[in-house]
């Protein structure tokens, strides 16, 4: 009777343990989620290299096409624009260069002429994808796995796991029903440093004419700059699709940054 009463009072005891667990792991995200406001006003003001490298494979696993872009990302009328500068690691010839240069001189002209109305729609936009965000944790049963050490900095471990009956208040966010993951957030501040995300269920696209297949991968790495910001340092992404119901391939993204720079001369830059 005594061991009947103990194992049931331990059972409970882990339940509201898990509850509790599951409920900070929550808070976190949704604190992480309103701190991303703060950081992407800083994120504004930085400048820095994003290479992407795409890769397509056909049938048996062949390599059909690699294709690498390096963009040079600048503050153009307060907000980040991305100029080709390398393909395949190499300079732009010439010509096309300059044709890059006169893509920037036009947008940022553009942007300069920009009304009022404009601004304000950019800003919803924002406020979108934020909203977006805070529909990770109401989509997703939260527990927070433990703790450990990424860059001298201790970070929470949260896995997430789709929540069964989840009702989306975005179009967009019904994407996540069929996603599960991981996420280490900055226990200082509440930064995602790193992610990673599987698909468990096939994912329509395009009116179905894309399909994303169960078992594609993407996995995400910030890294903290000049004490002061968060910016992205690594992307991966691989995934298998059908494309219109007949064609198979396989695709996978690789996506480094370098190279960051303060917008303003007088800070201290960290590469």
């Amino acid at each position: 009777m005594k061991k009947a009463l103990y194992l049931a009072m331990n059972a409970a005891f882990l339940v509201c343990v898990q509850r509790m667990c599951a409920q900070d792991a929550a808070d976190i995200i949704r604190h992480s989620v309103e701190r991303d406001a703060t950081n992407f006003e800083r994120f504004k003001n930085y400048t820095f290299l994003e290479r992407v490298e795409d890769r397509r494979y056909g049938r048996g696993g062949a390599l059909a096409s690699k294709e690498i872009q390096t963009y040079e990302f600048m503050v153009l009328g307060g907000r980040p624009y991305g100029k080709l500068v390398e393909r395949d690691d190499k300079a732009l010839p010439a010509k096309e260069a300059l044709k890059e240069q006169e893509k920037v001189d036009k947008e940022s002209a553009k942007r300069q002429r920009e009304s009022a109305s404009e601004k304000v729609r950019q800003d919803k936009d924002r406020a979108e994808e934020r909203a977006y965000l805070r529909e990770v944790p109401e989509a997703f049963n939260l527990i927070v796995e433990g703790t450990e050490e990424i860059g001298g900095r201790p970070v929470w471990i949260i896995g997430a796991q789709p929540k069964s009956g989840y009702r989306p208040k975005l179009k967009r966010a019904e994407i996540l029903a069929h996603l599960r993951g991981k996420i280490w957030v900055d226990q200082a501040d509440y930064q995602w440093v790193k992610a990673e995300v599987e698909v468990i269920d096939p994912i329509s696209f395009e009116l179905g004419l894309v399909k994303l297949a169960s078992g594609s991968v993407l996995n995400f790495d910030q890294l903290r700059v000049n004490e002061e910001v968060w910016l992205p340092a690594h992307i991966t992404v691989r995934a298998g699709a059908r494309l219109l119901y007949l064609r198979k391939f396989r695709e996978e993204l690789d996506v480094t940054y370098r190279d960051y720079h303060k917008f303003q001369a007088d800070s201290r830059v960290v590469e």
